[in-house]
């Protein structure tokens, strides 16, 4: 699910219409923080569920998400305001056959792989490899003549394939069929993307991502639901299911249907740039966050490569103006704060460097199963 919303983000970046921030009570950054804990952590979870739990089926997991968040929009829907505007979308049986559906089986695609990899990568180096999503977006509208071809920003996305590939390079704990099944997620879901901007380039179908849910999940549904058929549910027992758990596994969908409902709030609330430098937050994050809690090894070099990656992406996002407006300001914000608050922002400085230290010190000492060979 965390593929799946990611993706709705970068779709309205690419679009660059985000709808305007509305006025509320809440402040945004409320909505960025909620947004960022729960797209964490649904990719925690599930990393917990399909490596630490030994519930080895990613496929049955992925299906069930789909399951429940068809469940859960059908009832919105239904006793609910919330996915009114669904209303004027000029859906018919054969529109939906024709755009949905395919949308639908890339979507699951995306997804079913993306469940695959935690099986093989770890979180950190799976979010290291997300890097190049906006790479394969591109070269996708460019092969289907969505968007013509344009070499200087093909350069400017290469910054973030060489970073990756540093990345790669010094990642330890290195699983070519992990590598090769992530990099046909990310394929996957450029493709979707493509075929949703190509869906959407009429104004009828314009669509909030828990409206896109309420058609694409009950396509995906069916879709991982086959290909379960097949591979999970031949090799599952109930005792798989008792020994995770019944409310692990609700608990499990309901996170990842809650992010759905964030980005909706993140959307309405703030701008593209701030949706931009909330994803690269939450993926800095989810790399230490991967470092602490399953002990994944990050190296020297895969910090290096990481950085090129980020920072390329951050360009290619925003252009060089819009991070030349961002780096001034963020610069003039820090600078008033230290002159009005400086006890406080040397506390933070130092809080900054020590946690840096400590997480350095935590991850390269010796797990107890380490300890124990």
């Amino acid at each position: 699910m965390a593929n799946g919303r990611s993706s709705q983000d970068d779709r309205k970046l690419e679009n660059g219409n985000p709808p305007a921030p509305a006025n509320t009570g809440l402040h945004p950054a409320f909505y960025i923080a909620l947004w960022i804990a729960l797209s964490s952590s649904v990719i925690l979870f599930n990393k917990w569920v399909l490596s630490s739990a030994k519930f080895n089926f990613p496929l049955f997991l992925t299906t069930w998400h789909m399951v429940f968040a068809t469940a859960m929009t059908q009832i919105l829907a239904r006793f609910t305001t919330i996915l009114d505007s669904r209303h004027k979308v000029p859906m018919t049986p054969a529109t939906y056959g024709r755009a949905i559906v395919p949308i639908g089986v890339m979507f699951s695609l995306s997804l079913i792989c993306g469940n695959l990899a935690y099986l093989y990568l770890s979180v950190s180096f799976i979010q290291m490899l997300k890097a190049t999503n906006a790479v394969a977006t591109l070269l996708a509208t460019w092969a289907f003549g969505i968007a013509p071809a344009n070499f200087k920003t093909l350069g400017n996305v290469g910054v973030i394939v060489v970073g990756v590939v540093i990345a790669s390079f010094g990642e330890i704990k290195f699983d070519m069929l992990g590598f090769v099944i992530q990099v046909a997620g990310i394929v996957f879901e450029a493709l979707r993307l493509v075929m949703v901007q190509g869906l959407l380039s009429s104004a009828e179908f314009k669509m909030d991502p828990l409206v896109s849910l309420y058609y694409y999940a009950p396509a995906c549904a069916v879709t991982n639901g086959i290909v379960t058929l097949f591979t999970d549910l031949p090799r599952m027992t109930m005792n798989d299911i008792y020994s995770l758990g019944i409310m692990t596994l609700i608990a499990n969908a309901l996170v990842a249907f809650l992010l759905n409902a964030s980005v909706v709030l993140l959307i309405g609330k703030t701008s593209a740039v701030v949706l931009t430098m909330a994803g690269i937050l939450k993926d800095i994050l989810l790399v230490a966050a991967s470092m602490m809690i399953f002990r994944d090894p990050v190296t020297p070099q895969q910090f290096f490569g990481y950085s090129i990656a980020l920072g390329g992406l951050v360009y290619y996002k925003l252009g060089a103006e819009k991070v030349q407006t961002l780096a001034t300001d963020v610069r003039l914000q820090v600078g008033e704060y230290r002159r009005s608050n400086p006890a406080k922002a040397k506390g933070i400085a130092i809080g900054a460097v020590l946690s840096v230290v400590l997480l350095v010190l935590y991850t390269g000492a010796p797990s107890s199963a380490k300890l124990t060979t």
